[in-house]
């Protein structure tokens, strides 16, 4: 069960971070860096709605969407024509991530370290330190002054990063937030009714371990 919470915590992880732009379209290569590994996945973000494409995952191939809007998460797997569905309830504070200078979830304190250029744009970077999950983190984040977003976002320690690239500012489908006609809804192994593991409530343990793997690094699991 831990390693299959871990596996979801890590696909909604990419797009926690992902969510840094919300209210604004675009699309990017997102690179994650973690755990002696580094991964680039595609992401489109358009308001409150974000899709992630990966390369690899828990089902292999596929996508997931988070959709703020219907308070849910969908890890849709084409070559099965198949998706799992989960409620954002203990998620959602953490999948609003902030724009340009407003501070994240739990920020406790943020400090200016000066001026860097990151993938062309130029950014200010900032410590930043915040509360989750009951713990204390901190990190580094890139603040582009043309485009008023956080382009990069690293852990202080160097544990992992995630970083934004190629970016392209404009409309995106909403078709590439829906889940396709003719897919049908499966059920996660070992979780119950709605999507949750047996005994969580929704708005528990579920955003308390995204917390921790914030503050782990991306792709670290637990025993």
């Amino acid at each position: 069960m831990k390693k299959i919470l871990s596996l979801l915590c890590l696909c909604s992880l990419g797009l926690t971070l992902a969510g840094a732009a919300l209210a604004t379209e675009f699309s990017a290569d997102v690179v994650r860096k973690g755990m002696g590994r580094e991964t680039t996945s595609k992401v489109y973000i358009k308001d409150k709605k974000v899709r992630m494409d990966n390369l690899a995952g828990p089902m292999g191939p596929g996508y997931n969407i988070v959709r703020q809007d219907l308070k849910v998460m969908w890890m849709v797997n084409p070559a099965q024509k198949s998706y799992f569905e989960m409620p954002l309830q203990g998620m959602a504070d953490v999948t609003q991530q902030p724009q340009g200078n407003e501070k994240m979830p739990g920020e406790v304190s943020r400090k200016e370290l000066g001026k860097e250029v990151v993938d062309g744009h130029p950014c200010i970077k900032y410590e930043i330190n915040y509360q989750f999950g009951g713990q204390s983190h901190s990190v580094h984040q890139w603040i582009a002054q043309d485009l008023k977003l956080p382009v990069k976002t690293a852990a202080v320690d160097g544990s992992w990063s995630v970083e934004y690239k190629n970016i392209n500012k404009g409309s995106q489908p909403d078709s590439l937030f829906e889940v396709p006609s003719g897919f049908q809804k499966a059920s996660m192994p070992g979780f119950g009714p709605g999507g949750m593991p047996p005994g969580m409530r929704p708005g528990k343990g579920m955003g308390r371990g995204m917390g921790q793997g914030m503050g782990q690094g991306a792709g670290q699991e637990g025993d």
